[in-house]
């Protein structure tokens, strides 16, 4: 069995995440700044844009990673980077999410990385989102938490004004049942508020509170939706 075929057979969706992210790689032109999302269908697009860096049909790119995982690919791929402290403008940013309404307003923050996903997202000219069909969702919240980045000091302050805003939370653990920590040095919690009826008032609640550093409520900010499925690649410029 192919390594391909393996993943194949563990994920259904693994073509359909390869297709999404390779696909986008079209709106990447040679002498961009490029952020290079973070997630299983996001690599794929890393990935690609390597093998065109190295065939030539790209020249002169230079990314920015969201996470240390995809930083680690990047450089394996020879794709050269910009400095971590974001010189220059990023032209595109090619990145997955967790769930997206029908405004291209999205849930992010499954892999962990949602809070330099968010500043390379917004310095960023377009966004791109990359998903499989599974990801569509009428509502936010419907079928994903909302990630929230916090400070461990007074973790639980933030827990209980969560709750106060009606959401269950759940500390995000990693393998050894420890809290997960992001490269940041933070915490998550996932906060499960249900069918979100008013994403930008929850979003400035969530930016009022100290101690949370960041929220997976991408709002108005993808340009660009790429969704693969069972049907095939569909591409749609934000409403």
């Amino acid at each position: 069995m192919t390594e391909a075929t393996a993943s194949t057979a563990v994920d259904p969706y693994a073509r359909f995440k390869k297709e999404a992210g390779e696909y986008a790689v079209r709106f990447v032109e040679s002498g961009m700044v490029v952020g290079l999302g973070t997630g299983s269908t996001a690599i794929h697009a890393v990935r690609r844009i390597g093998a065109l860096l190295r065939s030539g049909e790209l020249r002169d790119i230079v990314g920015i990673a969201t996470s240390s995982g995809t930083l680690k690919e990047a450089i394996a791929l020879g794709i050269p980077l910009l400095a971590d402290d974001l010189p220059r403008e990023i032209d595109i940013t090619i990145d997955g999410a967790d769930e997206v309404d029908p405004a291209f307003n999205v849930i992010k923050g499954g892999g962990g990385a949602l809070l330099r996903e968010k500043i390379v997202a917004q310095a960023s000219r377009r966004l791109v989102i990359v998903v499989d069909e599974r990801k569509l969702s009428p509502q936010l919240g419907v079928a994903w938490p909302v990630p929230i980045e916090v400070m461990h000091y007074g973790y639980l302050s933030q827990a209980r004004y969560l709750a106060s805003l009606g959401g269950q939370v759940n500390l995000r653990l990693g393998a050894d049942s420890s809290p997960y920590v992001t490269d940041n040095g933070n915490w998550i919690v996932d906060c499960n508020f249900g069918p979100i009826e008013d994403p930008a008032t929850l979003a400035r609640q969530l930016e009022a509170r100290a101690g949370i550093v960041e929220h997976g409520l991408f709002l108005d900010m993808a340009t660009d939706l790429v969704v693969a499925g069972v049907d095939g690649i569909r591409y749609s410029p934000r409403p």
